[in-house]
């Protein structure tokens, strides 16, 4: 027979310690926590993540630098401005953009960004729009077309 073969009988249950029912019991008085200081008093346990009153690790993260998004969506970014100069009825999107020299740099899927104001209607195809330049887009009469 060795040590790990002597384990309790299946179902059997171990007594609960009580603890502050005197010397004789083994744990009277401080009920083995100790004489003083805050591990020794009642409802004892420190939450998880307390480090003694310094600010902890979880609260500290977010204020330190260089912690980037992770898998950021990278956009080419445009504004409605920088299209009324197009002719009315045009199809918009990255490529045409690129040809006419208004977009210089492909960093990305369009994006569309409603500052400015649009008084020609466009037929604009890109990954997203925001809420405004959709609205403003729609309400010259051009169209909106989410690509994938």
């Amino acid at each position: 027979m060795r040590l790990q073969d002597a384990v309790p009988k299946a179902g059997s249950q171990k007594r609960k310690r009580r603890v502050g029912r005197g010397i004789s019991a083994g744990q009277g008085a401080s009920c083995g926590f100790g004489m003083r200081g805050q591990k020794s008093r009642s409802g004892r346990p420190t939450r998880p993540g307390f480090e003694g009153g310094q600010m902890p690790l979880y609260r500290r993260i977010p204020k330190l630098k260089h912690f980037p998004v992770i898998n950021r969506q990278q956009y080419t970014i445009i504004n409605i401005d920088d299209l009324v100069d197009l002719s009315a009825n045009t199809e918009v999107n990255l490529a045409s953009l690129m040809e006419a020299g208004i977009v210089t740099a492909d960093d990305g899927p369009l994006k569309v960004l409603g500052n400015g104001e649009l008084s020609v209607a466009l037929k604009v195809q890109a990954a997203a729009f925001t809420a405004t330049a959709q609205q403003k887009i729609e309400a010259a009469g051009g169209s909106c077309e989410v690509l994938d």
